[in-house]
């Protein structure tokens, strides 16, 4: 059943039109603010927490609006009206939550494309709703419409499960916030992968080390190694560019260190495995640090 709704979703085309000019629009915003929409976007991604913020925060509605249903259905049953100020308290909470988690959500999300970008404008659209629902129950519960209320949050409650459920599929099936770097087979001693004279000065070379495709920068008398497949979404670092002590992902401009591969610029939140490299016989070895 699962299986078949998401072969609908992923053949709604009008999906990749409301996709496409809200990504625009999210990467104008960011674009527009300079240095400073930079440092916002590293934070709604995640940057510097180790791993995305957006699944962080959806945690704040779910939980709330769990405790609201749980409330309510207490206050219907036993017709408790000291319950009543719990429950709204958390579909308010819920309703702030869903406003940071919507946040980042849609700072990662701008970044996808094909099959996983359709998902996510479904997953966007449905928490829309959700979040649409609640404001209304919110507005019934002030007037003292208590039943109309418990009826709209947990038509709401329901549209943020399937929602949950479509956001799940994002990470587990299409890979989306994960490491695509994680398990690299990258060698324990030291091997050797280029001659010293091939790599020229702050131009980005990729090599193999074990087979796994790496990436190697040679500044002023240092070389420095890191895995090239970019832990964001998988992009070539080989071929970005050198920024501020940094190697700039073509894909997505996320930024590593030169000096130890951590993220100086999302959307990556993993850093870069970095290999210890040295030149020995006219040969430049690499092995993995960790």
């Amino acid at each position: 059943m699962f299986s078949a709704a998401l072969d609908v979703i992923y053949r709604q085309e009008w999906l990749d039109t409301v996709g496409d000019g809200l990504g625009r629009a999210v990467s104008g915003v960011y674009a527009a603010g300079g240095a400073g929409g930079r440092q916002v976007k590293n934070f709604l991604h995640g940057t510097g927490l180790g791993h995305p913020l957006h699944p962080v925060l959806t945690d704040v509605p779910l939980g709330a609006w769990t405790v609201a249903l749980a409330l309510d259905a207490l206050d219907g049953i036993s017709g408790r009206d000291d319950l009543a100020p719990g429950a709204d308290a958390a579909v308010g909470l819920g309703l702030v939550g869903a406003l940071g988690a919507a946040a980042a959500g849609l700072t990662d999300w701008q970044h996808t494309d094909g099959a996983p970008r359709r998902l996510g404008v479904a997953h966007g659209l449905m928490n829309v709703g959700a979040t649409a629902l609640y404001t209304i129950s919110l507005l019934y519960r002030q007037r003292g419409a208590r039943d109309e209320g418990r009826g709209f949050a947990t038509l709401g409650y329901g549209l943020s499960v399937v929602a949950a459920y479509l956001g799940g599929h994002l990470v587990f099936e299409d890979r989306i916030g994960v490491d695509h770097a994680a398990g690299l087979a990258l060698p324990r001693e030291f091997v050797p992968v280029l001659a010293s004279t091939e790599l020229p000065e702050r131009v980005p070379r990729r090599a193999k080390a074990n087979e796994v495709p790496i990436v190697l920068v040679r500044v002023g008398p240092d070389v420095h190694a890191l895995a090239e497949t970019c832990p964001h979404l998988g992009g070539p670092l080989a071929e970005g560019h050198l920024e501020g002590g940094g190697i700039v992902c073509p894909w997505h401009g996320s930024r590593f260190a030169l000096a130890d591969g951590a993220v100086l610029d999302g959307p990556a939140t993993y850093p870069a495995p970095y290999l210890e490299a040295r030149i020995r016989d006219g040969q430049i070895e690499v092995r993995a640090v960790n």
